[in-house]
């Protein structure tokens, strides 16, 4: 069975990326592998595993993770067949706490596809280009499918005039149908990918 992390990857107070991850799960769900139990879905959000700053003194690439925060984090992150990211988009990118997420890991990410829902201004894409570098560099398989919410026509907010009012997802109908292509294709590569990965050390 193939275990799919949704990253949730914004931990700023009044964040929109836990809603977006509860979408992502509820649409998920539909797909007929997780439906029928075959594969699964699970929020890993990284507000609740509040990782510090990275201050492992070995590069993650050696595997010698000397820190138990690291130890758990690379635990939870080795234990999955692929990742969809949730990220917004901060000032042409994506948030400093998931990039600090990714750097203290190297191996438990490797050979594993990785999908995308962004969200922003421009939908969050440019985060997303990002995110492919340094996922690529980790040797996650980022995927080319992905899911672009507008904060202007993807919500529904509390106060229709304060776009800072807390938001639901009320995402065009294409959107949905985009996820479960994320979803597809993180599937697929899950099980092609499973066949050249390597044991995790230890």
């Amino acid at each position: 069975m193939s275990r799919i992390a949704v990253v949730v990857g914004s931990t700023r107070p009044g964040r929109k990326a836990r809603t977006v991850a509860d979408w992502v799960l509820e649409v998920g769900r539909r797909h007929p592998a997780i439906a029928a139990g075959d594969a699964f879905l699970e929020v890993v959000d990284l507000a609740e595993v509040a990782l510090p700053w990275l201050d492992e003194p070995v590069p993650a690439a050696f595997g010698r993770y000397q820190h138990p925060h690291t130890q758990r984090w690379a635990a939870t992150i080795g234990s999955f067949d692929g990742f969809i990211f949730v990220t917004p988009e901060y000032n042409h990118s994506y948030p400093a706490a998931l990039k600090n997420a990714i750097d203290f890991l190297f191996a438990e990410w490797a050979d594993k596809p990785a999908g995308f829902v962004s969200y922003g201004l421009a939908g969050g894409v440019r985060a997303v280009e990002h995110l492919k570098s340094v996922l690529s560099e980790v040797r996650a398989v980022p995927i080319s499918s992905q899911v672009a919410l507008s904060v202007f026509e993807d919500f529904s907010y509390a106060d229709p005039s304060d776009p800072t009012s807390p938001a639901t997802v009320t995402a065009r109908g294409h959107q949905a149908a985009s996820l479960l292509e994320v979803v597809e294709d993180c599937l697929s590569r899950c099980r092609a990918l499973a066949t050249v990965r390597a044991p995790l050390p230890g």
